[in-house]
């Protein structure tokens, strides 16, 4: 019977079967790929409404974020920023992390409005950047009030 069966289907296949797997572990590379592509693209709002990807997203957040703040800190320590050009920047880097990461558009929101929500934990901070970038007198440190940043962004629910 299994000659019979050979004879019906055409005999043994002339190809390697390996090709067969090395087709379908191209197609799934060719899928996982522009799976990623998808993902990668969607805007941040969606991101952290899906549950599988919003604890990645969240970690990347922090970890971009963070590593433009230790920039910005290591750029004034070297000379290239000023203290006022540092603050404005942390708190450019700061106010972005936050839209990114609640929605809220607080790139254009005051401080007053930022202590008085949800983002309430980030108004002291972007008080300090404030001051160290608009108080020419201003006793902020940069490493210090950088040090504080990072830590928020890094810590941030």
């Amino acid at each position: 019977m299994p000659d019979d069966l050979l004879r019906f289907v055409g005999g043994p296949s002339p190809y390697w079967t390996g090709w067969l797997w090395l087709g379908l572990a191209l197609l799934l590379m060719v899928i996982v790929w522009y799976a990623v592509v998808l993902v990668w693209t969607l805007p941040a709002d969606r991101l952290r409404r899906l549950p599988a990807v919003r604890v990645l997203h969240a970690r990347l957040l922090r970890r971009r974020f963070a590593s433009a703040v230790r920039s910005i800190v290591a750029r004034h320590r070297d000379g290239d920023l000023s203290t006022a050009q540092a603050g404005a920047a942390m708190s450019r880097t700061l106010r972005s992390f936050l839209h990114q990461a609640t929605g809220a558009r607080t790139q254009y929101m005051h401080l007053d409005a930022i202590g008085a929500g949800a983002l309430a934990p980030a108004a002291p901070v972007l008080a300090a950047l404030d001051d160290a970038q608009f108080n020419q007198a201003s006793p902020v440190r940069v490493g210090e009030v950088g040090a504080d940043t990072e830590e928020l962004i890094r810590t941030w629910p």
